[in-house]
């Protein structure tokens, strides 16, 4: 062996690259938000204070930050309006992923099924919702599930109702869009694990006089909980924080954190206060993060 070292100067440059990236584009712009959670709301432009002036001097930096404070996350804790907001953010998250997992496995599993010839056209057939503009696509909803729309023409054709039935500004129409719109994110990630499993795991667990369906249960969900992991975090972080889909299609009896932290920002134009909310909401969403990376080094480590 040659005493030439393992990583040379691209390597490691491909190596840090990731981290500058993650420094410049989310931790600076985080540090702004922080800073803007921590100020006061004004009327001004920026309307909060204070303000940072690095030609000002050292003493006038000084006295900015000392003028920081947390009274805008003691009012997000005080107040059962952001609390409720977040909680319907967390339960329709709950919800929908949970929807997502019962439609998306399957047709994961049966993508994977299929002759290998087969299955590029069916994740074709997953992926091609994407080729249309996200807005386009709710607002073809909206005309599908209004009053006088698709679905209740369809349902009076069939005699299924007797009278159109209220599909608009309620939870199952933003349900329906929600399991809609990030289907694919829970079917693709299922997908790439189940196809990676060899077939002779289900043979070898049905000449051991195991069933199908004990074969699925014992083999194939046990070795698939990784892509499952990876679709809900993909289909749970996004959806707490939707705001497009809640707004077009649920009703407005009580907001979800995206909808609440819209109204901050350009409503009541509180940038702390909104700043403050979307701090929380990270902190939210970092637990899953954290729990699925600690799993995942778990498993890694039970594998050595």
């Amino acid at each position: 062996m040659s005493g030439r070292p393992i990583f040379t100067r691209p390597a490691r440059l491909a190596a840090i690259a990731p981290y500058l990236w993650m420094a410049l584009f989310f931790l600076v712009p985080f540090g702004f938000v922080i800073k803007i959670a921590l100020s006061q709301t004004a009327v001004a432009q920026p309307p909060y204070i204070p303000v940072f002036d690095l030609t000002a001097g050292w003493a006038a930096l000084k006295a900015s930050f000392a003028a920081l404070a947390a009274e805008n996350f003691r009012l997000i804790a005080s107040d059962d309006l952001y609390l409720s907001s977040y909680l319907r953010s967390l339960g329709v998250a709950a919800v929908s992923t949970s929807l997502l997992l019962i439609i998306g496995y399957p047709i994961a599993y049966a993508m994977a099924r299929l002759p290998r010839g087969w299955q590029p056209v069916a994740m074709m057939l997953v992926i091609i919702p994407f080729w249309t503009s996200f807005l386009i696509r709710i607002y073809a909803w909206i005309n599908i599930l209004q009053h006088d729309g698709l679905l209740n023409q369809m349902l009076l054709t069939l005699h299924f109702v007797s009278k159109p039935v209220v599909w608009l500004s309620t939870d199952t129409a933003m349900y329906i869009g929600i399991v809609y719109s990030y289907l694919p994110f829970m079917v693709l990630p299922l997908y790439a694990t189940l196809a990676k499993l060899p077939a002779s795991l289900t043979e070898a667990a049905a000449d051991l006089g195991a069933s199908p369906l004990r074969a699925f249960w014992s083999v194939t969900f046990p070795l698939s909980l990784p892509g499952i992991g990876a679709g809900v975090l993909l289909c749970f972080i996004p959806i707490v924080g939707e705001f497009v889909i809640p707004d077009l299609l649920a009703g407005s009896d009580s907001l979800m954190i995206g909808q609440t932290l819209w109204l901050e920002f350009f409503t009541n134009r509180d940038w702390p206060v909104a700043s403050a909310i979307a701090v929380v909401l990270l902190a939210l969403l970092l637990i899953p993060l954290l729990i699925y990376e600690r799993v995942q080094r778990r498993q890694l480590e039970g594998r050595r």
